[in-house]
């Protein structure tokens, strides 16, 4: 893959970094817009009010530029007020035409929260905006911009209609309120993230590059595997529709793309736990697809392959970054207590005999780092 493609990948990293900064363990969701935005696949994120949904979106849009458009829908939100009103000078011809100036209809990344109490009127609508990128409506049919949609929710639902709409959204991630363990970091992080201003870091452009290159991918070394993984899912009585098997390989390139490579491989299988819908039917398929998934890594989108294989390859990623981060931004008397712990999640995963190439020579500069301090 040419260089600037890597260049653009790695702006990408930037990015995630920036909206997850103080924002912890979202860092999953974020890498997810990531992958979504590059695939130009839609995300549906659940979760209970609080758990920073909303502030994620908001800063990893942000952070990649173009227009962003949010809302909250209730029971009574009118199509106008996402798509935009009627045009009263075109009624007195006889058209009905839109006005979509600043609307959902001409925004390049979108967060729809609480998008289950939308109407059948507003639902219908969104399905050409999300599905086909053409908003029509009377004498106005333009197409949309839209790269990745973003749709929030306390939970799944149990309509029919509605669990139809939600599984036009390809990607489903599920989030929990932080750990007991992490209420500190909760705290600190909280703190300081009120007084941050998020930059744009990658642009919309990065996206379309990036983007472009999907088609090229060859995914013919990797098609045996997914196959493989949907029979063995059916077996767990797990089952994804044909057009969802189908659109997982964009997510697949897409994360071969980010990763620098032009040739899917096992190690780019694990967004199919996303495609799964049903946060109980995402950890039956990372259980039954621990073998599968068992090469999972990547370079850029580290939190989310690691909380989709949970395994110890995927970890190789964080380990190293955080080493190289550790050991090159603080003095002596900080960084002991980070690297032994460091050390300690380094020697769980890994024994001395099977450690990986990338962390050997960190390791050996943790080592000296505990002992000079």
């Amino acid at each position: 893959m040419n260089n600037s493609l890597n260049q653009a990948a790695a702006s990408l990293r930037d990015a995630i970094r920036d909206a997850a900064d103080g924002l912890i363990d979202r860092e999953p969701l974020a890498e997810l817009m990531i992958l979504g935005a590059v695939a130009q696949e839609h995300l549906l994120v659940i979760g209970p009010p609080g758990t920073a949904k909303s502030a994620v979106v908001r800063r990893v849009a942000h952070s990649l530029g173009g227009r962003y458009f949010e809302y909250l829908l209730g029971r009574f939100t009118e199509p106008s007020e996402l798509f935009g009103a009627v045009k009263l000078a075109g009624l007195r011809d006889g058209r009905i035409e839109t006005d979509t100036g600043g609307m959902l209809p001409e925004a390049d990344i979108a967060f729809l929260d609480e998008v289950f109490l939308g109407s059948t009127a507003i639902l219908n609508t969104l399905l050409g905006v999300l599905n086909e990128r053409r908003f029509r409506r009377g004498h106005t049919d333009i197409a949309c911009p839209l790269r990745l949609c973003v749709a929030a929710s306390n939970a799944l639902p149990d309509d029919d209609s509605l669990a139809a709409f939600a599984d036009r959204f390809l990607l489903h991630v599920f989030v929990e309120p932080v750990a007991d363990a992490r209420l500190e970091d909760l705290l600190a992080g909280g703190w300081a993230a009120g007084q941050r201003t998020i930059a744009p870091r990658a642009g919309l452009a990065t996206l379309d590059a990036l983007h472009a290159a999907l088609p090229l991918v060859d995914m013919s070394a990797v098609r045996a595997d997914l196959a493989q993984a949907i029979r063995v899912l059916r077996t767990a009585r797990i089952t994804l529709s044909d057009r969802r098997i189908v659109k997982a390989q964009n997510l697949i390139a897409a994360a071969a793309v980010l990763a620098g490579r032009q040739v899917a491989t096992r190690a780019d299988l694990w967004p199919l736990v996303y495609v799964v819908p049903g946060a109980a039917g995402q950890q039956s398929a990372r259980d039954t697809l621990h073998a599968l998934l068992a090469e999972a890594r990547h370079p850029l989108l580290q939190a989310v392959v690691e909380s989709a294989a949970q395994q110890p390859l995927a970890r190789i990623a964080r380990l190293a970054d955080s080493a190289d981060r550790l050991l090159g931004g603080a003095d002596g008397s900080q960084v002991r207590g980070a690297a032994e712990a460091l050390l300690r999640e380094i020697d769980a995963n890994f024994g001395a005999d099977h450690l990986p190439p990338e962390l050997t020579q960190r390791r050996a500069a943790l080592v000296a780092a505990v002992r000079s301090a």
